[in-house]
C-alpha cells in the first residue's frame, strides 16, 4: 500500500457512503449536546443554537476529514464560534429578557454579569457550573490545559461574585 492509498483509507475515502454517514450520525449523537452547550455559552441562546446547526452542517460536508481528527468536536466548536462571531456579532445574551418563564430561577443580573467576563471565563463558568462539565472535558474542547481551565474558573467566579455582590 502506498502513502496515497493509506491516506485515503485514513481519511475515510475508502469507506462506503453508508459507513461514513453512519459514523457521522454516531458522532452527532455523542457530541451535539456538548457542541450546542459550549456555543450557547459562548454566543448566547439563539446564536448558539444557530451556530451549532451551521457547525454540524459543515461537519456533514467535511465528515471524511473530520473523521481523521483528534478532536472533531473541538474543531466543530471553533467552526460554530467563528460562524457565530461573523453572523451574530459579539453581543452575548445567555438569558434573554423575553424568556423569563424559561429561566425564572436565574439571578436577574447574571446574564449581564456573565457578559462582562472574558469569553473563556464565561464559557468555563457556564459549562462547569451550568452543565456540570469537568475541567478535563472543558480543557479538551477548548484545547487548553486543565490548569488554564481552573484559572479561568477562579477569575470568572471572582468577577461574578464581585459584580453580583455575593460572598464566597
Amino acid at each position: 500500500m502506498n502513502a496515497e492509498e493509506a491516506r485515503s483509507i485514513e481519511d475515510g475515502i475508502g469507506l462506503s457512503a453508508e459507513d461514513r454517514s453512519e459514523w457521522f450520525a454516531e458522532f452527532v449523537s455523542e457530541n451535539e449536546r456538548a457542541i450546542r452547550q459550549s456555543l450557547t455559552g459562548a454566543l448566547g441562546v439563539d446564536p448558539g443554537r444557530e451556530a451549532t446547526a451551521e457547525a454540524l452542517a459543515y461537519g456533514w460536508e467535511h465528515r471524511d476529514r473530520l473523521r481523521g481528527m483528534d478532536n472533531p468536536a473541538g474543531y466543530l466548536y471553533r467552526v460554530g464560534l467563528n460562524w457565530g462571531r461573523r453572523v451574530a456579532g459579539r453581543k452575548t445574551v445567555l438569558f434573554p429578557a423575553d424568556s423569563r418563564g424559561e429561566f425564572e430561577l436565574v439571578e436577574p443580573g447574571l446574564s449581564a454579569a456573565l457578559a462582562g467576563l472574558s469569553e473563556k471565563q464565561r464559557l468555563v463558568v457556564y459549562l462547569v457550573h451550568g452543565h456540570d462539565w469537568s475541567f478535563s472535558e472543558v480543557a479538551e474542547l477548548l484545547e487548553i490545559s486543565k490548569g488554564s481551565v481552573q484559572k479561568h474558573m477562579e477569575r470568572g467566579m471572582t468577577r461574578l461574585r464581585r459584580e453580583l455582590k455575593v460572598e464566597a
